[in-house]
């Protein structure tokens, strides 16, 4: 494959996937001619729709961050679109989302967790995301109503924290994030509001916002945990921005928490992750998911067989300190998170449910008979168990 070199025209402000600009009679063009990393190809709108291509979207700062990492050759492959693409089969919906969304913009699959959609943008697009079928897009599964979230919350005591995504909550104004926070904070039975976000990888200038002081300043005088999951897939994303703006909230008592995907072409190799894991840890992010691509419709490419995977998590552990191993290797599937323990001596995958709606299957190791080149618990034979 030929190797992409950094053009002009590539920050978020040029042209992006499936939005080309009107013709001079004001109707958009049947086709566009798009930068592809191994070269140019003329698509059509239908084309790209009928592959769940997302557009291309990324933020000047990250751009630039990747360029002079070191690492560009690896991590273009997050934002930038590939041939690839086309080719790679899948559904847009992996982890059962749409089936338990309980109130529209809420998701409630285990008990003691609430997820809220808040927003349908991010700054920047991740090629492998598994919600491509919402972001940019102009959704209606985002939250629109949070009245009616708010009464749902109310009525289910077992639920003590919410997970705050989207998108990314973060391209919202402080003051639509202070408007959701008006209809989480009054439950005592919630105990931690958390924040999933890459923008400490796309954007970490928006962390210097005074305003946000107040937002999590907020959350400690409700006595809450303020968490703030961050999306670091490779060292060579953390920007010395980042690192600043996560240091000055820790002291500011806002956790932190980092998930990773598992990312072919990207980190699959031992070292990478230990080392990405391993400046987490000293910035005061405790490594927390390392999540198995998922198979997504248009990002099927970016998966890792699972004997690799678990390769890898082994040179990972072999890299680094007890106190820096403190993430799970996790397939997040449709029936739960399942944590990927190992492939046994009898070639068979062994895992355990992190969680599940059914709280007597949680903590439960099975196996199922390992299929050279599986990727994930469908590729595996059932019955097998």
């Amino acid at each position: 494959m030929k190797t992409a070199q950094p053009t002009q025209g590539n920050a978020v402000d040029a042209s992006q996937l499936g939005a080309a600009p009107p013709t001079s009679s004001g109707r958009r063009p049947a086709s566009e001619i798009i930068n592809f990393i191994e070269g140019t190809r003329t698509v059509s709108p239908d084309e790209l729709a009928a592959h769940s291509i997302t557009r291309y979207r990324v933020t000047r700062s990250y751009r630039e961050q990747i360029i002079n990492s070191g690492y560009y050759d690896q991590l273009k492959f997050i934002v930038e679109p590939s041939f690839e693409e086309f080719e790679s089969p899948g559904n847009l919906d992996t982890s059962g989302e749409h089936d338990n969304t309980v109130v529209s913009g809420f998701q409630h699959k285990y008990a003691q967790t609430g997820l809220l959609l808040a927003t349908d943008r991010c700054a920047s697009y991740c090629r492998y995301c598994f919600r491509k079928r919402i972001v940019g897009k102009d959704s209606d599964e985002i939250a629109a109503d949070l009245g009616e979230i708010e009464s749902y919350i109310g009525v289910h005591p077992e639920m003590t924290n919410v997970l705050v995504s989207g998108g990314d909550p973060f391209v919202l104004r402080t003051g639509r994030l202070h408007q959701i926070l008006d209809h989480l904070l009054p439950f005592p039975h919630l105990n931690s509001i958390r924040f999933g976000t890459k923008m400490l990888a796309y954007a970490p200038k928006r962390f210097e916002d005074p305003a946000l002081l107040a937002l999590f300043q907020r959350i400690h005088d409700a006595r809450k945990a303020a968490v703030i999951v961050t999306h670091f897939d490779h060292i060579g994303e953390i920007s010395v921005d980042a690192e600043r703006s996560i240091r000055s909230l820790c002291t500011r008592g806002v956790q932190f928490l980092n998930q990773t995907v598992l990312l072919a072409k990207v980190n699959d190799d031992p070292e990478t992750l230990a080392a990405t894991f391993a400046k987490c840890h000293q910035m005061g992010i405790r490594p927390y998911y390392l999540f198995q691509g998922r198979p997504v419709k248009g990002a099927s490419h970016f998966q890792v067989p699972l004997r690799r995977g678990l390769n890898i998590v082994r040179g990972i552990d072999q890299r680094l300190s007890g106190i820096q191993k403190t993430f799970k290797y996790i397939m997040s599937h449709y029936t739960g998170k399942i944590e990927i323990l190992d492939l046994g001596a009898d070639g068979r995958v062994y895992m355990r449910y992190h969680q599940n709606k059914d709280p007597e299957k949680i903590g439960k190791i099975f196996s199922r008979a390992y299929v050279e080149g599986g990727c994930w618990l469908d590729d595996l034979p059932e019955g097998s168990d």
